[in-house]
């Protein structure tokens, strides 16, 4: 039987029954301790069967969408894309305000197999979705912050921090009013995040992912639930001091004083949750306290729930330990713990919280399986009771008839912000492949195959080898059914053709963060030309905030949009995270395999 059945005419989502596992679609190694189990990971949208009749009242259209999205015009279409309009600066210099823009035109891309005529009117849709990567969902009162980097690094602190949920919860918005995929007007399958979903690894913020993702009323706040206690009313002109006449750096550089700002970014937020299935990847901020420190500090541990915090440190000091982290030379924390030791007596009083407490790797599946914030599903949102068992944070799922979706867990515990996977977890992925060659794949990790040069023993497997990206690419290039690897981690788009030399090839989709400008995720279509080749299609999406901002309207929207502004305006960002035009709306060819 063909291996291509378009999503218009088979089972549309994922059929319960269908699910990896039950019969065995994806074995495993043995020691791995993962698979799949209709019970507890069951994949994406539930579709009627041959067996089981629609509503008498349903069209073959209504059921093509997206689930609680709006009606589906003709593809394709723009509207709520980045291909009809994108937030645009106003200005030349200073503190730019943001308007609507002109949007980015679609690129073709041939690296990998020539586009040939005609495909437009051929092509049928087989599998569409959505990625979300590095929210970075921050508690900004949190004691183990590095905010007081900025004495060295401008960028090592952003102004927008405190907007993170609400940023998020617009972004939520805007896929709940997309009318399917925007080039096929195919229903969505699924939304997956490509890890860093929090920022410090605390508690308070993966409780914060798991409703903003589901649904749920948030209140972006910890210690004091009264008022605000951070670095944003420290007095400290090193932060922007948005409700005081403090003359600090951010306002010499023209951004606003708003009265009731702090009052406002701490006050509840409701989140609709997506209105489609999701899954989740880790990263390395999720797995790691501040991204980059392995677990098992019991004083950092302790010191992330109590009373004190930091806010400054001499540029020399902030060097020192920056260039620590950045070279991985304190995996452990060590010198970090004893730094903040040494400024016990610089340190301002803060309301305790163990909510600040850092999260296991245990804790973040048990966060999934929570039936509390399973929203439309699925269960355990890819996760598994076999992945608690065996401690593992990877595993496969069906993303439509032809394809399925592997989860990889690139981090690593042992420390530092850049990754790699053991062993066990490569000889997994090969034998997934290899079990599933008539099933096209799509690989999901946080990190990119540039990203995985981080080979530091596992602590909890020290005996384990670990593998770097060009690893990774030779195993992926050595399957003829793999079609993409998508991931995020450097913020920035960025998109790589990978072919191998007999011919073999498959496309590594990077996608910008939501916490840096531009702010965007990514939607995903991958459809066959019936020409002997298979497009992927690229459609980036912003928040559905509106890129004009109003500094009186401190309302949850109006600071959603605010936070894309101040994103743009931030000192020392980057003005390249968009990446060429080749990275953001694109067709990707490559020959069927």
């Amino acid at each position: 039987m063909s291996r291509i059945r378009s999503v218009a005419t088979s089972a549309l989502g994922v059929n319960r029954r269908t699910v990896l596992a039950a019969a065995g679609a994806v074995s495993v190694s043995a020691g791995v301790g993962y698979a799949l189990r209709p019970t507890d990971s069951e994949a994406a949208t539930p579709a009627p069967t041959t067996s089981e009749a629609p509503a008498a009242n349903s069209s073959p259209q209504s059921r093509l969408r997206s689930t609680g999205a709006p009606a589906a015009p003709l593809a394709p279409y723009t509207k709520g894309t980045t291909l009809a309009s994108v937030s645009a600066p106003q200005g030349s210099s200073g503190y730019r305000r943001l308007a609507d823009g002109p949007g980015w035109k679609r690129v073709v891309r041939g690296d990998l197999a020539a586009a040939k005529s005609g495909r437009e009117n051929r092509r049928s849709p087989i599998a569409a979705f959505v990625q979300f990567t590095d929210l970075h969902l921050m508690d900004v009162q949190h004691p183990l912050r590095l905010e007081f980097l900025r004495s060295t690094d401008p960028h090592a602190w952003r102004p927008q921090e405190a907007l993170t949920v609400h940023g998020a919860v617009s972004l939520v918005e805007r896929v709940n009013a997309l009318r399917g995929a925007p080039v096929t007007g195919a229903p969505l399958h699924f939304v997956m995040t490509t890890g860093d979903n929090t920022d410090n690894n605390a508690h308070s913020e993966l409780e914060w992912y798991m409703k903003i993702m589901s649904g749920g009323r948030i209140t972006p706040n910890s210690g004091d639930a009264r008022h605000y206690e951070g670095v944003q009313n420290s007095g400290l002109k090193l932060f922007w001091q948005p409700d005081s006449t403090t003359r600090d750096g951010d306002k010499a550089l023209g951004f606003p004083h708003l009265n009731g700002y702090l009052a406002a970014a701490i006050r509840e937020v409701r989140s609709p949750g997506l209105n489609l299935p999701w899954y989740s990847t880790v990263g390395n901020h999720d797995a790691l306290p501040l991204g980059c420190y392995g677990h098992g500090d019991s004083w950092l541990a302790e010191f992330a729930m109590g009373g004190k915090k930091l806010m400054n440190l001499s540029a020399s000091e902030a060097k020192k330990l920056q260039d620590a982290i950045k070279n991985a030379t304190d995996p452990k924390g060590v010198g970090f713990r004893d730094l903040l030791k040494a400024h016990a007596r610089d340190m301002r009083s803060v309301t305790p919280d163990e909510r600040r407490a850092p999260y296991t790797a245990a804790d973040y599946l048990k966060a999934h399986l929570d039936p509390a914030y399973q929203g439309v599903g699925p269960a355990g949102h890819g996760y598994s009771t076999a992945n608690l068992d065996a401690g593992t944070q990877y595993y496969a799922f069906r993303i439509s008839d032809d394809v399925i979706g592997i989860s990889l867990d690139t981090t690593d515990a042992g420390g530092h912000y850049e990754g790699s996977i053991g062993t066990a977890q490569l000889k997994w992925l090969e034998k997934t492949l290899r079990d599933n060659k008539d099933s096209y794949a799509i690989v999901f990790s946080h990190h990119t195959s540039k990203t995985m040069t981080n080979t530091r023993p596992d602590p909890a497997r020290p005996g384990e080898r670990r593998h770097n990206g060009s690893e990774v690419v030779s195993v992926l290039g050595a399957h003829a059914n793999v079609l993409a690897w998508v991931n995020g981690h450097i913020h920035r788009n960025d998109i790589t053709p990978h072919s191998a030399s007999d011919g073999r090839s498959f496309w590594e989709i990077s996608t910008a963060s939501h916490v840096d400008y531009p702010q965007l995720a990514r939607v995903i279509e991958v459809v066959d030309n019936k020409d002997g080749t298979i497009s992927l299609f690229t459609t980036l999406i912003e928040a559905a905030a509106p890129h004009r901002t109003d500094f009186a309207d401190l309302s949850q929207t109006g600071l959603a949009a605010l936070y894309r502004e101040l994103s743009f305006n931030a000192p020392g960002a980057s003005d390249k995270l968009a990446g060429h035009a080749a990275d953001r709306n694109t067709e990707l060819v490559l020959k069927k395999g």
